[in-house]
């Protein structure tokens, strides 16, 4: 044979060989658990026209299949001096909070509880665990909480409570 041939007869392998090997990889593409966004040590804000609706942060936060799950929150708003909680997550405009979760809001109460969940549209904070609140020497405890944060109004199930009056 001539070089020339062996030449042609390589060239045609090599252009069928690369012409039928796929070179994207759809498993990653196609993963229902391919992240969309991750980033760590970030503050959102959210703003309308006019002032500051709210402020999270969080030390790491990933979104997947449109679902936002976040580590070490810290959330607050015109009602809420501080919402903490060790783990968050956004589905819609309800933020899910689970582990070490409390609020402390501007009329001084502090909420402790380890799952609650707090709907932005209505500005409620359901607390769906045991949970007890104090306020200097007030304490009360209940087993679910619906708090309205921009009513400052509260509605528990089987509550213990200690409350102290000032003597007039």
């Amino acid at each position: 044979m001539r070089l020339e041939v062996i030449l042609i007869v390589f060239i045609a392998i090599t252009i069928g060989a690369t012409t039928m090997i796929k070179l994207e990889d759809t498993t990653i593409s196609n993963s229902p658990l391919h992240k969309e966004v991750e980033f760590y040590d970030t503050t959102f804000v959210e703003v309308n026209e006019t002032k500051l609706l709210a402020k999270l942060y969080s030390n790491y936060g990933v979104q997947k299949a449109g679902v936002l799950t976040l580590d070490n929150v810290a959330y607050t708003t015109e009602n809420i001096q501080l919402l903490l909680a060790d783990k968050g997550t956004y589905k819609g405009d309800i933020l899910y909070l689970d582990g070490n979760v409390s609020l402390k809001d501007f009329d001084g109460y502090v909420y402790r509880t380890e799952h609650a969940n707090y709907d932005q549209t209505s500005e409620i904070l359901n607390i769906t665990s045991s949970f007890i609140a104090h306020m200097d020497q007030n304490i009360f405890k209940g087993n679910s909480l619906e708090y309205h944060t921009s009513k400052k109004e509260a509605n528990a199930s089987r509550v213990e409570a200690v409350f102290y009056t000032t003597d007039k």
